[in-house]
């Protein structure tokens, strides 16, 4: 399978390329040049596989002949090597627990996937690699773990100073090994820009062989599909087809592979794109006007972008079409408020304890249903986050339950390096560290 830009549909390159050059020299995004479309009698008996089977066909039909069938076998086997349950709320509603990864978020099925290929693909002797990771919460941490001790790799991690939880930024922060942390005065925006800049440098580009393992990165998006024909397999076990998924969204990466597997064949109605109110997309598909925005910090904060840079592939996807988009994707917003009265609905109604992310994904379903009584289809909401990273979202009995499931030792040393959103400064570190 070839990829090309979404700044230049003419452009082909292998996966491997895709992979290691993560931003196209046209500063657009890596797509499929064919989007296969998975057989029928595969979706028909899909409640017979495993997700680890569900994972390998759908990576095998993408990636064709990239990676040979016996070795992406065990990079799925060895990268989705915990569950992602299902779990019922209500009669018509199930949540997708994507949180049972080392990290603790839906993060690790894309750091996972994407490291044990890149080390693949690593030849002994090679120059180092350097992997860009800016971050708004979770995406460090499962970077970190993927990576953590991965010979001939070398990870830089960006996150805003201040507006990640106690918890993401232990994850990020006290690896050590092949691990570095910057903590950035500013927003998760201007981590994303110093890593898009870096690509576009041409000094640091004849220096270092630079990567990213943020969403932008192709090899980030595959493995996101995997969950989602996993949970259509899960219900059609249930007797229940005809889906509706709300996905909490920030950059736009996790809804974008829904949406990519749904072009592959993946039975489903409606993607609900809740957001917090960093609401760039929302307000897109209410006017047709995107205006990219400073980001907004809130207690959702995985989800505080104000330039999702992933929308490009959802776009691309519909050829820009934004009829076409609307009538797929339905986005809504939520501010703190509306998140916290959710989180203790869920539990007063159905007992169930939310991150905030969650619970604004839950949100989009309510607000779906108020607008559309007459649908009576069943909906999913995606979980991407284990609510012990967000304690300061719950109170009494919520907040007992989670701070008894917190991981996490808050004695390990903090190792960061603070810097300003300032582009020369980060060449400059990038530089002394070759």
């Amino acid at each position: 399978m070839q990829f090309y830009s979404t700044n230049n549909p003419s452009l082909r390159v292998e996966f491997q390329e895709a992979v290691f050059n993560s931003l196209p020299a046209d500063n657009g995004l890596y797509m499929p040049v064919n989007i296969p479309v998975l057989d029928v009698e595969f979706l028909q008996n899909i409640d017979h596989y495993s997700i680890t089977e569900i994972a390998f066909k759908v990576a095998h039909a993408l990636l064709e002949d990239s990676i040979p069938e016996d070795t992406l076998r065990s990079i799925i086997d060895d990268a989705i090597n915990f569950p992602a349950p299902v779990v019922q709320v209500d009669d018509k509603t199930y949540v997708l627990e994507l949180f049972h990864g080392p990290s603790l978020a839906f993060k690790d099925f894309g750091a996972r996937f994407m490291s044990r290929v890149m080390s693949y693909y690593l030849n002994e002797g090679e120059d180092m690699l350097d992997i860009l990771v800016a971050t708004s919460g979770d995406t460090g941490g499962a970077v970190a773990a993927g990576f953590l001790g991965v010979p001939n790799t070398r990870v830089t991690i960006l996150y805003p100073q201040g507006k990640v939880s106690d918890i993401q930024e232990l994850q990020i922060t006290t690896n050590g090994q092949n691990i570095t942390a910057i903590e950035v005065e500013g927003t998760f925006d201007d981590c994303q820009a110093l890593v898009k800049e870096a690509f576009n440098d041409a000094d640091l580009n004849k220096t270092l062989r630079l990567t990213s393992a943020n969403s932008i990165n192709i090899a980030r998006l595959i493995p996101q599909t995997f969950y989602y024909f996993h949970a259509y397999a899960e219900l059609k076990r249930k007797g229940i087809t005809g889906l509706i998924f709300s996905v909490p969204s920030g950059n736009f990466g996790n809804i974008g592979a829904g949406l990519l597997a749904w072009k592959m064949g993946l039975p489903v109605k409606k993607f609900l794109a809740a957001t917090n109110v960093n609401d760039t997309v929302p307000m897109f598909l209410e006017t047709g006007i995107y205006e990219p925005r400073k980001s907004i910090q809130t207690i959702s904060n995985a989800m505080d972008v104000g330039n999702p840079s992933n929308w490009v592939r959802v776009l691309d996807l519909f050829k820009n079409d934004i009829s076409q988009v609307r009538q797929m994707v339905t986005s809504y917003s939520f501010d703190d408020a509306n998140t916290l009265a959710a989180i203790q609905d869920l539990y007063n109604n159905n007992r169930y304890i939310a991150c905030p992310h969650t619970a604004i994904a839950w949100l989009g379903i309510e607000a779906w249903r108020n607008e559309h009584p007459e649908d009576q289809s069943t909906a999913v909401f995606l979980s991407t986050a284990h609510p012990c990273k967000f304690p300061e979202a719950y109170k009494g009995t919520m907040l007992e339950k989670v701070l008894v499931q917190t991981p996490f030792s808050e004695d390990a040393e903090k190792r960061s390096i603070k810097m300003t959103p300032d582009f020369e400064s980060f060449k400059h570190f990038l530089l002394s560290t070759k």
